[in-house]
Formats: structure tokens, C-alpha cells, sequence
């Protein structure tokens, strides 16, 4: 008896480098497998270089990895051997997709993304292009021209034929009920049950500016009996950053104050939250909302075309979130926006609904969705 041969497959998710365009991937994948597509029919295309490598085969899914990285925005000998190295990734493109014929192609930003646009294009292989941000980025803006649909997280994102799905999220995420699971998920992180909880992270590297306001404002309050401080410092500042500020009083009441290089469970975290401190990228401002915690958002200033910003001003508008220029983050600052959130529960619950009324929680199905409307067509 031989063994079966592998399904035609059925759609190429190409793009990643980062979590927030990995994550969607993962997540828009599962929803495909769960609308009854054979999950070895999915396959993903990304960069040698970017978490791909190790979270798609976690996730089960087959993944090639193209040679080669991004061109800087700077000249530089460096991208030299970059271009080099686009010119083989999308020669290599070009024969997988001529390989596979795929279905419809699934863009999703980054530098692996472009080749495969490249390749669907001379294969008119149907494109989607799924944009985590609110301002595209430059492979998807190159996808855009030639995609039959472009699924957006707001409606003002800057993409041709746009259709407002939201931005998937992870499955752990949308199992998330607050109210259910606060007291499971402190419990299992070490946080009490009885004060304000404060979550702030910024990446797996950690941004220095909100790891120095945040430390710094631990400090300032360590008097605090009421609040209870998680800081996901990131490996960068690890070492400068873990230890508690050596203020405040000897004994009595005292804030508690946590320090974690990388939080292993995102999804606890976000669940024991009562208020968030965090920058404002695709993924995190999608979870904040569906899973409903207010926030002080810190928009990454090097973000391209400023995206950061806008994603953040997404949620602002809406009542959920305040927004702080990272240049003008210091205690004090983060002090006079944190300090009301943490002092009233009422206003606390006000952003939490209007956080909610902004998610999609069903994201990646409208997404798989449109890649089936595509495929058919």
C-alpha cells in the first residue's frame, strides 16, 4: 500500500520577519483549516532570517524560507548584497509558485513578501494582502496594486479595494473572558487578587524608554498598597532594569513589583491586566480590543510611516486608550496619564467596554473568507 499523495495546495501565505505579521498568519491559517481545508494544503513562504523559521513548523505548517534581507532605508555597501539577494529570493519565488499553483496567495507584509508578489503577479495567481496596521507598509502597498482585495485593520488604512476584517488574533486571546479568568491567571503569574494590576511591555527587545518611565514610576509609587506592577523589561535592558527601585518604605504597605525579561504568557497577562502600558503595533492593539484593557500606548518613533501613531490614534478616538509621543515619555508623564486609569475603577470600565466595541474577534474567518471568495473566482 502506498501512501497517499500531499494535497494540491490551496493557498501560499507569503510574508513575516516580526510576530505581528507571523501571528495573523498563523491565525488566518487555522481559520482556513477550520473552514475544512486540509492543513497541509497551506503553505507559508518567509525569510531565513525572520521568527517564521521556528513558529510556522511549531504550528504544523510547511514553510520556505528565502534567502537573503531587507534593503535599508540609508545607503549603504550593505545593500548591495541585499539586492543580490532579492533578485534569488524572488528567482526562487517565481519556481515555487510556478511549482505549487496555489489557489489565491495570502500577503502579509515584510521583506519575503515581496518576491512572492512578485511571482503571483507573473502566475495571476489571485492575491489578498492582509495589513496588520493602519498605514501599509512598502510590500504591501507593491501587493496592493495587483491584489483583488486588501483586508485592513481600520478604515482608513492607505490599501486600493479595501474590505474592514480587523487583525487575527491568536486563539488563546479570543478564549479570554476577564471577568472568568482574572483571578485564574493572577493566581498563576503571582499577582494578587486585590489591587490594580499594571502590565507594560514593549517587544521581545524592550524599548528603553518605557522600561526607564515605567521602573522609575515603581519607585515613585513604591508606597502603594493598592497596585501591583508586571514589567516585561525585554532581553535588551534586562540587566539594568530587574531589580526593584530601592525607594520607598522598609515595611508597611508596599507596591508589587515584578520584572520579567519575556512573558512567556501574553495571553495571562493580558487577562490579569487592568491597565496596559505598551507601544501600538498591529498585533497588540488588535488584542488590547478584543480582549477589552484600556491602555497608555507609547507608538514605537521609528516605526515606518510613523504607523504606530496611527494605530494608536485608532483606539484613542474611541475612548479606549491614551496616547503618549515617545519623546515626550518620562515618570512624570507617564505619572499624569497612568495615575487616573490606576485611581478609578469607573473609568477603568468605560475604556475596557469601549476597547471591546473596536475589536473583531472573528478577524481571521473574514479573512479566510475572502481568500475562498478569491480562490473561487
Amino acid at each position: 500500500m502506498t501512501d497517499a499523495p500531499p494535497p494540491a495546495t490551496y493557498a501560499v501565505i507569503a510574508g513575516g520577519g516580526t510576530a505581528g505579521h507571523v501571528l495573523p498568519g498563523l491565525a488566518i491559517a487555522q481559520a482556513l483549516v477550520d473552514a475544512g481545508h486540509d492543513q497541509a494544503s497551506i503553505r507559508f513562504v518567509g525569510s531565513a532570517r525572520g521568527l517564521e523559521v521556528d513558529l510556522v513548523p511549531e504550528a504544523g505548517y510547511a514553510l520556505e524560507a528565502l534567502p537573503g534581507r531587507g534593503i535599508q532605508r540609508k545607503l549603504s555597501l550593505a545593500n548591495v548584497a541585499a539586492a543580490f539577494g532579492i533578485v534569488r529570493a524572488t528567482l526562487q519565488a517565481i519556481g515555487l509558485l510556478r511549482r505549487w499553483r496555489p489557489k489565491v496567495l495570502l500577503v502579509l507584509g515584510g521583506y519575503a513578501a515581496a518576491p512572492c508578489v512578485v511571482a503571483g503577479a507573473l502566475w495571476r495567481v489571485p492575491m489578498v494582502v492582509a495589513e496588520q496596521n493602519a498605514r501599509a507598509g512598502l510590500a504591501n502597498r507593491l501587493a496592493g496594486r495587483f491584489a483583488r482585495a486588501c483586508a485592513v485593520p481600520f478604515p482608513e488604512t492607505d490599501l486600493p479595494r479595501t474590505e474592514v476584517t480587523g487583525n487575527p488574533v491568536r486563539a488563546e486571546l479570543l478564549a479570554l473572558d476577564p471577568g472568568r479568568d482574572r483571578a485564574r491567571a493572577r493566581a498563576e503569574l503571582g499577582l494578587p487578587d486585590d489591587r490594580v494590576v499594571v502590565a507594560a511591555f514593549s517587544g521581545s527587545l524592550g524599548a528603553r524608554s518605557i522600561n526607564r518611565a515605567v521602573h522609575a514610576l515603581a519607585g515613585r509609587w513604591a508606597a502603594r498598597g493598592d497596585v501591583a506592577i508586571r514589567h516585561v523589561t525585554g532581553s535588551r535592558d534586562w540587566d539594568e532594569f530587574r531589580t526593584v527601585p530601592d525607594e520607598g518604605p522598609a515595611d508597611g504597605a508596599a507596591l508589587v513589583y515584578q520584572t520579567v525579561a519575556y512573558e512567556q504568557h501574553m495571553d495571562l497577562l493580558l487577562a490579569a491586566a487592568d491597565v496596559v502600558v505598551s507601544r501600538a503595533g498591529g498585533t497588540t492593539v488588535a488584542e488590547l480590543a478584543v480582549v477589552g484593557v484600556p491602555a497608555v500606548l507609547v507608538p514605537l518613533p521609528i516605526a515606518t510611516r510613523d504607523h504606530q501613531t496611527a494605530n494608536a490614534q485608532a483606539l484613542v478616538r474611541g475612548g479606549a486608550a491614551r496616547l503618549v509621543p515617545d519623546a515626550e515619555l518620562d515618570v512624570d508623564r507617564l505619572e499624569a496619564e497612568l495615575g487616573p486609569l490606576v485611581d478609578d475603577a469607573e473609568l477603568r470600565t468605560t475604556m475596557a467596554a469601549a476597547a471591546r466595541a473596536q475589536g473583531i474577534p472573528d478577524a481571521a474567518a473574514r479573512v479566510a473568507a475572502l481568500l475562498e471568495r478569491e480562490a473561487r473566482s
